[in-house]
């Protein structure tokens, strides 16, 4: 492997114009064919094999075009001071706006909320839904306009109006200029690592390089596999990351080689065999993780992970090949100003790495306590994880939509909000009509349930669908009860009913089946990809306890950042501080994004930091000595790579959906603990303590396992280091 890579660095090298040349055009090709591509279709959001989706697909075949999935907004209306809505001011402004609405463009109807009952009992408050003939993203400007016009004019009137669904939503973005802000730490942290703005500036230009390939390839396989520019956000966060990451291992390399003595071009080819092998291994620990997430069964999920895999795939391509080239361009502008001026550096002088691993090897039992107790208490809130989807309820107070969920669950109490649809199946049934009243009359008695809609039969007569609104809040924990009450009540139902059956779905129900099915997937999905970094590490390092101390140190660092995420997002401490107004459930895919996102990252650094201390073993370092040599030279660069993704995925933190700062916050912490306190404390107490144990692999396994040579042993015997004080070649390019 090294021997490999090391022959591609120097071929990068060499040959950098036609390299550089062709990634330019691949950008281009990619670029021109996402221009050119048709936009990906609208497929919406799935999840196979749970009751809620069974159902909605049901009430597509039975309801043909009733569930068509055109835009729509709830107008909530309160009467001022303690009047009724009823009252003959507020009536006619009412009807007025419901009248105007209705002749609005692109608008398929507009309720009347007095001939529709939807009416609170104490008249305080009332609604109307206008619903229209083409989705939120397709409603022009003057549609738009025209509903606001009339609106403002129920106002006026002295009505409070406040909207709701998704026809005049904001949508917040993803991150904005917090993320600017972010790649602009990113820039200076390199800055300050290198001293070298030639250096610094190299990994930027890569990774956005790559993003904008990953990201045009998204769009233009857009329509063929149904991604979309959604599908590729965590492409995008994850190829920035991974990509500024992996050319900065190689580019420090390079600068350490240099110091060495070696000339530019064999400098870039030890480079790539040595840092280069390391990210080759560290990229597929990334790509396991997020190809696994298809184990979950979620196709959006699936695509996600698919295309986030693709994108970290192109940035270890461009770190062996790009990165090689634009050193060819510049082999002296990357080296700081002392180096330049001075041309040599001693390579093994003591720096702040080297100090605190001899802190480490010296007291690790105090170290290693410390770090295991620390992220232990950190965990602990995640005991009380609760998972749901947050909805209009978890936005600020000072949107609209917040404002209209407030007041229809003041008026018409909390569970209307968040209503379960009951599909009843009686195409068996002897008498439908009979069967659904006895559906419908069975599940208002439960405890729980405040009201149920006269039902609708379809065209046939065979089907039927009705509301059942709870007592709770949709992201109750009774609402969760209550679902499952009604399910585990079913047979004796269905049996009164004769022949009918049927089901519970709705957006609460679909939130609520989509948190178990992602909890249940949660333990298959570790199993996997921890099982595969496992041999994937095995082969890396040679050894069977330090890819099984790797992997129970991400377990730690990634329930510590759940435990986060549940004390600011769920139980509201400091949540203030992130601008977040409303706690409540943790998004359900939060736990799989933070499984296979910081698991990846986690081994990114493990790889990083171990393969310096397993290279030092394998030349003749003693244990505590291979520790203090892979503290020397990868200390600063990986806490370097842990500040660059903070701030690429703390930018998300700004965004204004709760859903994104919490997966900006949550990843970001869980760099934090990772690569400061599991890799930079408790990874070195445990080699050191474990010692030579640390490096045995059994001789049977041995001879079995393929040799990888990460540690560039054979390099090492086919490009010696140059002599001790020999100076630098000279500070000038290199054919």
């Amino acid at each position: 492997m090294a021997t490999l890579l090391y022959r591609l660095g120097r071929v990068a090298f060499r040959w950098r114009w036609f390299v550089t040349l062709l990634w330019v055009a691949v950008l281009g090709a990619v670029g021109f064919a996402a221009a050119k591509a048709p936009a990906a279709p609208d497929d919406g959001f799935t999840m196979p094999g749970i009751e809620s989706q069974r159902a909605f697909d049901l009430l597509e075949q039975r309801f043909p075009g009733t569930t068509a999935d055109g835009a729509s907004a709830r107008i909530v209306f309160v009467a001022p001071n303690g009047e009724k809505v009823t009252a003959t001011e507020n009536k006619a402004a009412i009807e007025k706006l419901v009248t105007a609405a209705a002749d609005g463009a692109q608008v398929a109807s507009a309720v009347d909320p007095f001939a529709a009952k939807a009416v609170s009992k104490d008249a305080s408050t009332a609604y109307s839904t206008v619903t229209f003939k083409v989705k939120a993203d397709d409603l022009t400007g003057a549609a738009k306009t025209h509903l606001e016009r009339a609106i403002d004019t129920a106002r006026d009137a002295g009505l409070t109006v406040e909207v709701g669904g998704d026809a005049l939503a904001t949508q917040p973005a993803a991150g904005g200029s917090a993320e600017a802000i972010g790649i602009a730490i990113a820039a200076v942290v390199l800055l300050i690592t290198f001293g070298s703005l030639a250096a610094a500036g190299l990994p930027l230009l890569t990774a956005i390089l790559g993003v904008g390939i990953s990201m045009s390839a998204v769009l233009a396989l857009g329509s063929a596999f149904g991604l979309s520019e959604t599908t590729g956000t965590l492409a995008t966060m994850l190829g920035l990351a991974c990509g500024i990451d992996y050319a900065l291992f190689v580019v420090s390399r390079y600068r350490e080689e240099r110091q060495k003595g070696h000339a530019p071009r064999e400098a870039a080819g030890l480079a790539a065999g040595t840092a280069g092998s390391a990210v080759v291994f560290a990229g597929l620990t990334v790509v396991i993780a997020l190809a696994g997430l298809s184990v979950v069964g979620i196709p959006m999920l699936t695509k996600m992970g698919l295309a986030a895999a693709g994108a970290v795939l192109l940035s270890v391509l461009i770190s062996l090949t790009l990165v090689p080239a634009l050193l060819g361009f510049w082999p002296d502008a990357v080296l700081s100003r002392r180096e330049r001026k001075k041309g040599m550096r001693r390579a093994n002088g003591e720096n702040g790495g080297s100090r605190w691993a001899r802190i480490v090897v010296r007291r690790p039992i105090p170290v290693l306590l410390l770090g295991v107790v620390g992220l232990g208490a950190m965990a602990l809130p995640a005991l009380d994880l609760q998972l749901g989807m947050p909805g209009d309820e978890a936005k600020s107070t000072s949107t609209t939509e917040r404002r209209a969920y407030d007041d229809l669950a003041q008026g018409f109490g909390p569970g209307f909000n968040g209503p379960l649809t009951i599909v009843v199946d009686a195409k068996k049934a002897d008498d439908a009509k009979s069967a659904v009243a006895t559906v419908s009359k069975e599940i208002a008695a439960t405890d729980g349930v405040v009201s149920v809609s006269p039902a609708r039969f379809n065209s046939a007569g065979d089907t039927a669908v009705f509301s059942a609104t709870p007592a709770t809040s949709p992201t109750d924990e009774k609402t969760k009860q209550l679902v499952q009450t009604i399910r585990d009540e079913r047979s004796d139902i269905e049996s009164k009913a004769s022949g009918a059956s049927f089901e519970v779905t709705g957006t609460t129900a679909l939130n609520i089946d989509v948190a178990q099915k992602v909890q249940d997937a949660l333990i298959p999905y570790l199993a996997l990809v921890v099982g595969l970094a496992i041999v994937l590490l095995l082969l890396v390092f040679r050894s069977l306890l330090v890819p099984l101390k790797a992997a129970l140190g991400f377990l730690l660092s990634v329930l510590a950042a759940l435990g986060a995420v549940v004390a600011v997002f769920q139980q509201g401490h400091g949540a203030s501080l992130l601008g977040v107004d409303q706690t409540g459930p943790i998004m359900s895919l939060m736990p799989i994004f933070l499984v296979g996102i910081v698991f990846g990252l986690a081994m990114d650094y493990e790889v990083f930091l171990v393969s310096r201390m397993r290279e030092a073993y394998v030349h003749g370092d003693g244990p505590g000595e291979a520790i203090v040599s892979g503290f020397r030279h990868s200390a600063r660069v990986v806490v370097a790579a842990a500040l660059i993704m903070m701030a690429v995925f703390s930018g998300f933190i700004g965004a204004g959906a709760s859903m994104i700062k919490m997966i900006g916050f949550g990843l970001a912490v869980a760099v934090l603990f990772d690569a400061f306190v599991v890799r930079m404390a408790i990874v070195p107490a445990v080699l050191s303590l474990l010692g030579n144990k640390a490096w045995y692999l059994p001789s049977w396994l041995d001879r079995i396992l393929p040799r990888m040579d990460v540690e560039g042993e054979a390099l090492s015997r086919k490009v010696p280091a140059p002599t001790a004080g020999t100076p630098t070649a000279p500070l000038t390019p290199v054919p």
